[in-house]
């Protein structure tokens, strides 16, 4: 509700005018590919196979890198305010059309997906009926996301970052302790616990993931919206890195606790092994921190949701809506619409969530969506960030090959034939097969020497574009934007002192892990000054006359 009052147009309400600190963008990003389906999928994967799980989140960790290096900086070069902008203005409009409608699908099935194992483990914990919970959950959700915009979202991400961060702390040490130190619990696994492959998740799986996630983290439009909201390629490098380092370390302390509950209990077959997490949760976390590692799970999980809903929704908004149906918008209208679309496509995710059991889980459903949609839906554009050859016809045909392959591999021929692919095939064909179609077009045009005209017109588009902005930028807007920015960072700061109250005054009642929780919370105030000093510059910026040193004043 805070935000409510700060989306002025498009730009503000979608990307922070863009301007946002990128250690913001960074976090917020990070937290935008976390949820509870990290717990739950990956803790499953964890629990049965053990160090794997950290394997295949590592290659998020290069996907990360390859992005910062190449991708990110380009995202911003191209000075859209949205992916599907980009494809609109160099691959044409068919092509945007299409893509969007994919997008969105897909979009709605994954985040869906996600939403599912959160109410799952609320209505576990709880005691509550799965379906109403789950539309609750959803409701909520949706609810934050229309009425704030990006910053809304954001400062929600930083949030559960640390709410997160601070519960995983304090459910490692405890987990330990239950069996008998890290020692106990090297000794207790089977001997291929720590092997860095194991089962299905072989080495072709784990290679063909790193360019599943080249693609994800560099392509994907959610995430793109991160790299276009900061305020220069510089700043965009700098969130892919900060994603980077941060998926670096952070799979290791996550995927632990669900690994030494295989020790505790290694019972768990089928679906069960994704109640691990929660399971280790329950048995050694007093009752209010395991109402903040839920709250924490929750929040992280519509983090990610709410990041998909708000660039699903900026996509309607500013290219279907504004683009075709009624390009004289004002932006009162356009941000009614945004928060009109937040709500259907959000309603669209509910719907979903409540049919994943019938699909078998939420591992099989997520791995399955990437896998035939991954390359055929982010490898086009990301190739066209780069290549002066790539022409909208090509684009589609690759695009719907690709997608045609892998839905006849998942789909009908286990059905026809009977025969399935394993889940390494499944993704080398559902990542490699695009790119082949892609560098083998790239030759054959090289050898011709045929640059697109699609290209030649885009060159023309996007340096209108940039004269446009410019002359549109006025100091009216550019102080607008600074004290947006400085809004959401004091909110964030303010936010971040109350939770660190919370947890000393948690730290007084817990009857276990209380130092744990109480050095937690001091951490959290002494991060706080982060922030606050962040809103400090940007305020000092605002004094000055020049626009452009206050937009730029996070660089």
């Amino acid at each position: 509700m805070l935000f409510a009052r700060t989306g002025r147009n498009l730009k503000s309400f979608f990307a922070g005018g863009e301007a946002v600190p990128w250690f913001i963008g960074g976090l917020s990003l990070f937290m935008s590919f976390f949820s509870a389906g990290t717990f739950v999928a990956w803790g499953s994967i964890a629990y049965k196979h053990g160090w794997v799980a950290i394997t295949i989140q590592w290659t998020m960790c290069i996907g990360a890198i390859v992005t910062g290096l190449y991708l990110a900086p380009r995202w911003k070069q191209t000075g859209a305010l949205t992916a599907a902008e980009f494809i609109r203005e160099r691959l044409g409009l068919t092509v945007q059309k299409a893509y969007i409608f994919i997008f969105t699908l897909v979009s709605i099935f994954i985040k869906g997906s996600v939403l599912y194992p959160v109410a799952k483990l609320v209505s576990s914990s709880l005691n509550l009926p799965l379906v109403p919970t789950t539309i609750g959950l959803g409701i909520f959700m949706i609810a934050y996301t229309a009425v704030g915009g990006l910053w809304a979202v954001m400062v929600t991400d930083i949030l559960q970052f640390v709410v997160l961060s601070a519960a995983v702390f304090i459910l490692l040490p405890l987990s330990l302790d239950r069996v008998g130190g890290l020692e106990g619990f090297t000794n207790s696994v089977p001997t291929d616990f720590f092997s860095p492959l194991s089962g299905e998740y072989t080495l072709g799986f784990v290679l063909a993931f790193v360019f599943y996630h080249i693609a994800y983290i560099g392509g994907n439009w959610t995430f793109v919206q991160r790299y276009t909201s900061v305020d220069s390629p510089k700043s965009a490098r700098k969130v892919a890195f900060l994603f980077a380092g941060l998926y670096l370390i952070a799979p290791i302390i996550w995927m632990l606790p669900p690994m030494i509950y295989r020790v505790i209990d290694p019972s768990l077959t089928g679906l069960d092994t994704e109640n691990a997490y929660l399971k280790i949760c329950q048995l050694v976390l007093p009752p209010g921190l395991l109402g903040l590692m839920l709250t924490g799970m929750y929040f992280s999980t519509s983090a990610s949701a709410n990041t998909a809903l708000n660039v699903v929704s900026a996509v309607f908004t500013n290219d279907i809506y504004k683009g075709l149906i009624n390009p004289g918008a004002s932006d009162k209208q356009l941000i009614r619409v945004a928060r009109g679309s937040s709500w259907v496509f959000g309603l669209g995710m509910i719907v979903i969530a409540l049919l994943v059991p019938k699909a078998g889980g939420m591992v099989e459903v997520v791995l399955s969506i990437s896998a035939i949609t991954g390359g055929p839906l982010l490898a086009p554009p990301l190739w066209a960030l780069f290549s002066k050859r790539l022409t909208s016809g090509a684009t589609l045909w690759i695009s719907v090959f690709g997608l045609s392959v892998n839905l006849f591999f998942k789909v009908l021929s286990p059905w026809l034939f009977q025969y399935k692919l394993s889940r390494g095939g499944e993704t080398v064909i559902g990542v490699g097969l695009t790119l082949v179609l892609l560098l083998g077009y790239e030759l054959y045009q090289r050898s011709r020497n045929v640059i697109a005209p699609d290209y030649f017109r885009y060159k023309i588009a996007r340096q209108q574009k940039h004269d446009d902005a410019t002359e549109a930028t006025t100091a009216e807007e550019a102080l607008a934007i600074a004290e947006q920015n400085r809004f959401g960072l004091k909110v964030i700061a303010g936010s971040l002192v109350f939770t660190a109250l919370m947890l000393f005054g948690m730290s007084t009642f817990a009857t276990s892990g209380a130092s744990a929780t109480a050095l937690i919370g001091g951490l959290i105030l002494i991060a706080a000054l982060i922030p606050w000093r962040a809103s400090r510059k940007v305020a000092s910026g605002q004094d000055s006359n020049q626009p452009q040193k206050i937009v730029n004043s996070e660089n």
